[in-house]
């Protein structure tokens, strides 16, 4: 058993990604490439993105501070804290609307 608060890693993430010149940061939590669940927490200062990228199986994003926009096909979704965002089966991009931290989970495609 191993237990991760969400909103220290969060706040550790944020602030790396504020000083990164990205201005972003990751970390997976649990999973990886050997296994087919993986989870991420990304932290995303305020204006940066993650820019057009395909999804690689199923994916959630939840939000667990800030506000993001995600968008895919012509069409934007806005989370914010507390939102869960099921990403579409298509190129998608993420974008902090404020300093962001999000949490990705994946089940990837066999």
């Amino acid at each position: 058993m191993n237990k991760q608060s969400l909103t220290a890693v969060a706040r550790n993430q944020l602030q790396t990604a504020r000083v990164a010149t990205s201005g972003r940061s990751a970390t997976t939590l649990y999973g990886g490439h050997e296994q087919m669940l993986r989870q991420t927490m990304i932290a995303l200062a305020a204006g940066s993105r993650m820019s057009d990228h395909n999804n690689p199986g199923e994916a959630t994003l939840y939000v667990v501070s800030g506000r993001v926009r995600l968008s895919a096909d012509g069409v934007t979704w806005d989370g914010m804290t507390g939102d869960l965002l099921i990403i579409p089966q298509a190129v998608h991009a993420v974008e902090a609307i404020e300093d962001s931290a999000v949490l990705l989970t994946v089940a990837k495609a066999r």
